[in-house]
């Protein structure tokens, strides 16, 4: 079910490039992956910036997992979509770079 949802907004994202955005369907998949996790942080951590986390999250996600949490901008954020942004948001690098940017918080 999970991987027919990923190919859906996969396709769905592929379509968008054909409509002359002139986007690659990574770049597309990055932007709404990118909006997803900004909601999943603002939820999950009130008060923080959640910009620069949601860059950190984003720059240590795999394509594989962008084009999972992209679904989220289609078919609504769940609890899979924030079990991902959790997991990529604990990962070293993540935190690494939450650090570097000065945002210790998680």
């Amino acid at each position: 079910m999970r991987a027919s949802g990923i190919l859906t907004a996969a396709a769905a994202l592929s379509a968008c490039t054909m409509g002359g955005t002139g986007l690659s369907p990574e770049a597309i998949a990055r932007g709404q992956a990118k909006s997803v996790v900004n909601s999943v942080v603002a939820q999950k951590m009130p008060g923080v910036n959640a910009a620069p986390v949601t860059d950190c999250i984003i720059d240590n996600a795999s394509m594989a997992e962008i084009y999972s949490i992209s679904r989220g901008a289609v078919v609504g954020v769940d609890a899979d979509t924030v079990n991902t942004v959790m997991t990529i948001a604990k990962r070293p690098d993540t935190l690494s770079c939450i650090t570097r940017n000065g945002l210790s918080l998680l």
